[in-house]
């Protein structure tokens, strides 16, 4: 079998223009895995309210962070790509979940060079119904109705991963340059409280109550709260933070339902608060910056840090096409092609 891989990122509006967002935000607000009411409910809270006063504001956001080359995510997604692709054989299409680089195109592209086996690879350190599992979901479905010839494998959540921990910490380091921040924040991107109860595979482990996420379960193989927090703990050991001068929260909640926390925008403001002077912040959800690490965190993150008394607010910058990410997803494709030839 002819083998190919298919990288899959959460995907960006076509420009930063309130039209093009709102499209972009109409598609992904109406995923059941994203808002999972049911279908009259999430249409008339998307379309009849979200959709009627959240695109301007969006696009502002999308305008005071887009490149010259176009949308960030797009353009390091696409770097990415190219990258990699130098450093494998077989040939490595990119796609988005929403917008116009869809997982169809992506497939179609590699059937066209006569593909018949692909790696469908979701840009995602972490498991969650946002984002692998849509992903998953919705090739199966493009598979099923179009590429009924096509075999697909996924590639599981890759969080806890020693060559992966080693790649983050090392990026990580690099960014700080040895400075001896007073704290380190690992924010991640919220999801409702409900997505991770839903996600438990056993059904009555994750309470979320501060101790089933350090509890040994196989709830943890789907549970995103406990990949986040093991990320914070790995790499945080690996670079010898101080116990009390890290910690984690959660970015972007939407609505009024509980979402994981403590929250970002909080937490920041309570250590300004409380005298912090330099603070550094970590996005690991993410492998590739976006509208939420560059306008959520470094620009309206810094602000709130200024305005509470902070000083000095560095934010590390994600993975993106960094040389050692690079090489190790180069190597985990390879490895995957070379165990289906033994096999």
């Amino acid at each position: 079998m002819s083998k190919g891989i298919l990288l899959v990122n959460l995907g960006s509006p076509d420009s930063p223009e309130p039209k093009d967002v709102k499209r972009y935000l109409g598609e992904f607000l109406m995923d059941e895995r994203v808002i999972d009411l049911p279908v009259l409910a999430r249409t008339a809270l998307v379309k009849g309210i979200i959709l009627n006063t959240r695109p301007k504001a969006s696009a502002a956001a999308y305008k005071k962070i887009w490149w010259e080359e176009g949308s960030p995510l797009i353009v390091l997604s696409e770097r990415l790509q190219k990258k990699v692709q130098k450093q494998t054989a077989m040939p490595v299409a990119l796609a988005m979940r929403y917008g116009s680089m869809t997982i169809k195109k992506g497939f179609q592209e590699l059937v066209d060079k006569g593909v018949d086996e692909v790696l469908l690879f979701p840009l995602y350190p972490q498991f969650a119904m946002a984002t692998t599992e849509t992903i998953t979901v919705k090739a199966e479905k493009l598979r099923q109705k179009f590429f009924p010839n096509l075999k697909i494998e996924s590639v599981p959540a890759f969080y806890n991963k020693p060559d992966y921990i080693e790649v983050l910490s090392n990026s990580i380091a690099r960014h700080l340059q040895g400075k001896n921040y007073e704290h380190v924040l690992f924010s991640y991107h919220g999801v409702p409280e409900r997505h991770i109860r839903k996600s438990d595979v056993t059904k009555s482990h994750c309470k979320i109550d501060g101790s089933c996420c350090a509890t040994p379960s196989k709830a943890h193989e789907f549970c995103y709260r406990h990949q986040c927090l093991e990320v914070t703990r790995l790499v945080a050991e690996k670079l010898q933070f101080k116990e009390g001068a890290f910690s984690t929260s959660f970015q972007s909640r939407l609505g009024f339902d509980p979402w994981l926390q403590p929250y970002t925008d909080r937490t920041i403001e309570r250590l300004g608060k409380e005298g912090v002077k330099s603070m550094a912040i970590i996005t690991p959800a993410f492998v590739s910056d976006c509208l939420e690490t560059l306008e959520e965190i470094a620009m309206e993150g810094q602000e709130i840090f200024h305005e509470m008394g902070g000083k000095e607010f560095t934010t590390v910058p994600c993975l993106n096409d960094d040389d050692e990410w690079v090489a190790l997803l180069a190597k985990w494709v390879n490895n995957w092609a070379l165990s289906k030839t033994k096999a």
